[in-house]
């Protein structure tokens, strides 16, 4: 059985105007990982994932770079406790 983790991130750089909360959403649900995503009034974009763990580091990978008119400067991470709270993937406005 793997383990189940939880994920806190903040992507920085050019990510809102470049349909990065969509991408993220279709990328989490390849990644069978749970959570939400969200724009941030700075100009970031905040998510939380969870999954198993090797699927989150895939999807957490997939942010460094993002859909291809991203310009990602940066993910910050935050590792917390696994809550199981998701059934699915959301992105919030």
């Amino acid at each position: 059985m793997s383990e189940k983790v939880r994920a806190h991130v903040i992507i920085k750089g050019w990510v809102q105007g470049v349909a990065f909360r969509y991408k993220t959403k279709g990328a989490a649900c390849e990644h069978d990982v749970t959570g939400w995503v969200r724009n941030k009034a700075d100009g970031s974009v905040e998510a939380v994932f969870e999954g198993d763990k090797s699927q989150v580091d895939s999807l957490l990978r997939w942010c460094e770079k993002g859909p291809a008119m991203a310009v990602v400067k940066g993910v910050d991470v935050v590792w917390e406790d696994y809550t199981g709270d998701f059934t699915d993937f959301n992105i919030r406005f």
